[in-house]
């Protein structure tokens, strides 16, 4: 079978997938944070009824239109009573990696823990877990297949690795369980990391990058990412209960994908190369007295090449990204300008505030 072939293959299953599950019940665990808000959107315009549950408050115009259950995942009350008359869990919650790594371990590992038993206990059809490109570490090879070596980096990194494992036990029981490996991905209400380039982009900065900026680092954009879930949530169980890299399809290089923003702000700045060396030795020593406003697997990835191939999801998912590194970047720095004033001044460790800059406030200065 050709990949065209297959892709029109699953395009007719998706048909009649979503005319089987229009009326489905939806949980979104982390469904306050930046995908899960995406996710929400994304799936009521698809005639879903929505779930979340988050330890924060879901602040979003659509809260009156779904069913917000405020708890941790690291409770299993909390989940269950989440997951009553649930019929499909979309989960996304996790610590990110510029928590403490007691709350990175005990929400990735033991809050995943708890939502997949709970879903096993509940009878859920399937339960999505999005997980990260994270567990392929740091390789010495491009692109990553989904065979590829696990070797997280971090705590991060690390339990993102053991929760795969997790996923496969409940698998083994019975359970449709696909997992999503998303690049880093932007778009409507991310901020985060993104926030320090598009700060200085905005202000009319040149921005540093580590290295020559001539590596190809893979994005994606988060309606591209919410498209691959939801084939995963609808084309059969005995199809989709597997893992996949997802990815944008179209992508250059770091220097040239993050020129094209700096280009739409219109003060003809310039990425500016920096030697990578001195500076990761740098950032290693902020990050020890939290100054730094990167996290190791960050600095110590961005200057070499980073992609996989979405082969596997092309042919057997159908899945046909719709946005460009390029295109992804500026139509989520368009957002960050339309939205400014609503986050202005915040920060955070979250991928719903920008994170602090750090080092890069008094960098700033200089660019």
């Amino acid at each position: 079978m050709t990949i065209d072939s297959a892709i029109r293959d699953a395009e007719g299953v998706q048909t009649s997938a979503d005319q089987r599950s229009a009326t489905q019940t939806i949980l979104i665990t982390g469904g306050a944070g930046f995908l899960g808000i995406n996710l929400v959107r994304y799936l009521m315009a698809r005639g879903h009824k929505i779930v979340t549950l988050d330890i924060a408050d879901f602040t979003y115009p659509e809260r009156s239109q779904i069913t917000e259950i405020k708890g941790d995942i690291r409770d299993k009350g909390a989940v269950d009573h989440a997951m009553a008359g649930v019929d499909i869990v979309i989960h996304t919650a996790a610590a990110l990696p510029l928590y403490s790594p007691e709350d990175i371990y005990t929400t990735d590992i033991d809050g995943s823990r708890n939502v997949l038993q709970s879903a096993f206990e509940h009878a859920v059809e399937r339960c999505i877990h999005v997980s990260s490109t994270a567990v392929y570490g740091i390789p010495d090879h491009h692109p990553l297949y989904e065979t590829d070596a696990l070797q997280g980096v971090g705590p991060y990194g690390e339990a993102k690795v053991l929760v795969e494992q997790i996923c496969r036990e409940y698998r083994d029981k019975g359970m449709c369980i696909p997992v999503i490996r998303p690049k880093s991905f932007v778009g409507p209400e991310r901020l985060g990391v993104f926030a320090l380039f598009y700060d200085w982009a905005k202000d009319g900065k040149n921005f540093p990058v580590l290295g020559s900026g001539n590596n190809r680092y893979q994005l994606l954009d988060v309606e591209d990412l919410c498209a691959a879930i939801y084939l995963t949530a609808t084309l059969p169980c005995e199809r989709v209960n597997d893992v996949f890299n997802i990815g944008a399809k179209e992508f250059t290089t770091i220097k040239e994908d993050y020129q094209a923003v700096l280009d739409y702000a219109g003060f003809g700045k310039k990425i500016v190369p920096i030697p990578a060396g001195p500076a990761i030795m740098t950032l290693r020593a902020l990050e020890k007295i939290n100054l730094s406003p990167l996290y190791r697997w960050v600095y110590e990835t961005v200057t070499e090449d980073s992609f996989v191939s979405i082969e596997k999801a092309e042919k057997v998912l159908g899945y046909r990204p719709q946005y460009s590194n390029q295109q992804a970047l500026v139509r989520n720095y368009q957002w960050y300008i339309d939205h400014l004033s609503e986050f202005e001044g915040q920060s955070g460790v979250s991928h719903r505030v920008p994170w602090k800059q750090g080092a890069l406030a008094l960098a700033k200065l200089f660019f």
